[in-house]
């Protein structure tokens, strides 16, 4: 993900993680209620979103589960925000690419 550096200050809904979450995300795990730190207002379900860890530091693309409303109300443990890609991919699929 090499153009998410120029795409990500344009993304109109965002997701921070916090940090004990970002390296679940960056091994391709989906993003629990339990580590989201922020996400942008009136987002809507299946909306794309951009995940930047809580230092502003984007690492990848993934899908809102959930509304912003809905995430104020579900338990810790659901899934809202779906994986997609991450600047960790190149590292854990380096020996395949050619």
């Amino acid at each position: 993900v090499t153009a998410l550096d120029f795409l990500a200050p344009y993304a109109k809904f965002k997701v921070w993680v916090k940090p004990g979450s970002e390296q679940s995300f960056l091994y391709g795990n989906h993003v629990l209620k339990s580590g989201l730190g922020r996400i942008t207002e009136n987002t809507a379900q299946y909306q794309g979103v951009v995940v930047y860890s809580m230092a502003d530091v984007p690492l990848g693309f993934g899908v809102a589960a959930k509304s912003t409303q809905e995430c104020r109300k579900v338990d810790p443990l659901a899934i809202v925000v779906f994986h997609q890609a991450d600047v960790g991919e190149y590292v854990r699929n380096e020996d395949t690419l050619t």
